[in-house]
């Protein structure tokens, strides 16, 4: 088992940044392949970047690719997400995810934490 807990959103103007964290437990952090995923309201879930277990491989969906950076710190058992130059569409719920390797399903979801962009 994994447990996954999210911190950092919060209400942004257009422009700001923002930063994401997600904790990991209960497992050896280092071995997962960790997401990020958003849900905006009366939208389904979507990627957002992912990232390797060494942290050497980072992926990101078309719409955040030069605006967001994906990364880890397998020492704190975290993961971060920094969101610059948001846009009121970035507005959604994010989620942290963990998959046991690379390209193995997420098994296991953080609660989220919400980002609101004000225009």
């Amino acid at each position: 088992q994994v447990q996954l807990v999210e911190s950092g959103g919060g209400l942004v103007q257009a422009g700001g940044s923002l930063r994401l964290s997600c904790a990991a437990s209960g497992r050896t952090f280092s071995s997962l392949t960790m997401g990020w995923f958003r849900q905006a309201p009366g939208k389904e879930r979507e990627f957002v970047a992912t990232i390797s277990s060494s942290g050497g491989v980072t992926w990101y969906a078309d719409s955040v690719k030069g605006r967001f950076t994906i990364s880890r710190d397998n020492t704190k058992n975290t993961v971060y997400l920094q969101m610059n130059s948001l846009k009121p569409e970035d507005s959604a719920l994010y989620y942290c995810a963990a998959a046991p390797y690379a390209a193995a399903p997420y098994d296991y979801w953080g609660q989220g934490t919400q980002v609101t962009v004000s225009s």
